[in-house]
């Protein structure tokens, strides 16, 4: 699972010369030894680092008693959701499963100097960085959860399905309030086994990129407000002819995205800048499958355009390239992907996507402010620095609800500052949001 490794009890992270963080607590949760095949859909997500997700609250409640509800509820929650307490492992045959009964691992901290709000801006900055390194860290005006979670085991939906059944076990022992539970039979999304290379390690991974390191990124969290949202959405419907099928929110907000950041990186006309969602495959599979799957059912669904087209083009261009791009990834193009990777299967790098690609995860459907551990409703969800490559994007739904939405964005220095200044993509030339 689950919650990244970290120092022992008693270390400390520091930054800015100043201790932020210190250990001051380690265990494990372990759950009955258990096996779960991994799927062909699990597998392009195996060199993904860890994904981490951060809610912050505010409380006065002890912080003691704090820890020992939230880990007693993981307990029990690990006992259902089994594939986050156990290890990846290779058979004989090159064939992956998730298996074992090593727990998830629970670090406690302190950060008793940084308060809530210093984590919860726009700013993605280290701080929130180090805090997210643990699961429980004590603040000095509340606390903050921080989860890990390898990216073959799960994806956003089975992700957010887990934090809402851990809180809600923490709030409750009536099983009639849980929500569903989960399905494992990862069978049921495909039962073709896959033998599949791996590296030694991340960092060998790393190095057989073609396309170099990692860049510096600057990460950023820009909020729409519902108002705002409608705007956007209007502007690209506004022109369709009478009976054509209106774009979705995502659609309209991803073309506002996607243009706003290709002008960031003052990318030539003829350079090609590709869109990817990480469409859920769920309700596209014939039979459908459930939410309540847990594991990865979602592809990559690209689009891609030459920049002068799409910047020199009205708003329902780039919508329209969004729309046509998602409503073609039907249940016989998601089998050919399967097959094309069974066929063929590979180790993936980020830079894969090209270097004017904007991705966009999560979903601003997940429900992540309801994750509510007894203590109320997070302040800010967050993602950490894992699986942030320049372009990436997450969606979360804003805290007020009503239609807002966060935009967690990361990209290289300049075009995130020549982003901030973009009045257009802030819609400061229109009436405050």
């Amino acid at each position: 699972m689950a919650v990244e490794n970290g120092s022992g009890s008693g270390s400390s992270i520091s930054t800015k010369e100043q201790v932020v963080v210190t250990v001051t607590g380690s265990r494990t949760v372990s759950p009955a030894k258990s096996r779960c095949a991994l799927a062909t859909f699990d597998l392009p997500y195996i060199t993904f680092y860890y994904n981490q997700k951060l809610l912050l609250y505010r409380t006065a409640l002890d912080f003691p008693d704090a820890v020992a509800r939230i880990t007693a509820a993981l307990s029990d929650a690990l006992r259902v959701f089994y594939p986050l307490a156990g290890r990846i492992r290779q058979d004989a045959d090159g064939a992956l499963a998730v298996e074992g009964d090593e727990g998830a691992e629970v670090l406690e901290a302190e950060a008793v100097g940084v308060a809530v709000d210093e984590l919860a801006g726009g700013d993605c900055g280290e701080e929130a960085e180090r805090v997210m390194q643990q699961l429980l860290t004590k603040l000095r005006d509340g606390l903050a959860v921080g989860c890990a979670f390898n990216h073959a085991v799960l994806d956003g939906t089975s992700t957010w399905h887990f934090m809402s059944y851990w809180a809600q076990l923490c709030r409750t022992s009536s099983p009639s309030s849980l929500p569903q539970q989960p399905i494992h039979e990862r069978s049921l999304a495909r039962s073709v086994r896959v033998r599949l290379d791996l590296p030694e390690s991340a960092e060998a991974h790393e190095k057989t990129d073609p396309n170099g390191p990692k860049k510096a990124l600057v990460a950023r969290v820009f909020s729409f407000s519902e108002a705002s949202v409608g705007r956007i959405k209007s502007a690209a419907n506004a022109a369709l002819p009478p009976g054509a099928k209106p774009f979705s929110t995502f659609q309209s907000l991803g073309a506002h995205i996607w243009r706003a950041v290709s002008r960031a990186r003052g990318l030539g006309p003829a350079d090609i800048t590709a869109f990817a969602v990480f469409a859920d495959c769920r309700a596209r599979l014939d039979p459908p499958l459930p939410p309540a799957y847990f594991g990865n059912l979602i592809q990559a669904v690209f689009t891609g355009v030459p920049a002068g087209m799409l910047l020199g083009g009205p708003p329902e261009l780039a919508a329209g390239l969004l729309q046509k791009a998602i409503d073609e990834h039907d249940a016989a193009a998601v089998a050919r992907r399967l097959e094309e990777y069974e066929a063929a299967p590979k180790l993936f790098h980020y830079s894969d996507a090209g270097p004017n690609c904007v991705a966009v995860g999560s979903s601003p459907r997940f429900r992540v402010y309801d994750v509510d551990f007894g203590f109320g409703r997070p302040e800010r969800v967050r993602s950490g620095g894992n699986n942030k490559f320049d372009g990436m994007v997450y969606l979360y739904p804003g805290r007020g609800g009503e239609g807002g939405i966060d935009v967690e964005l990361a990209l290289q220095p300049e075009p995130m500052q020549r982003l901030q200044k973009d009045a257009d993509f802030l819609l400061l030339h229109q009436a405050a949001a």
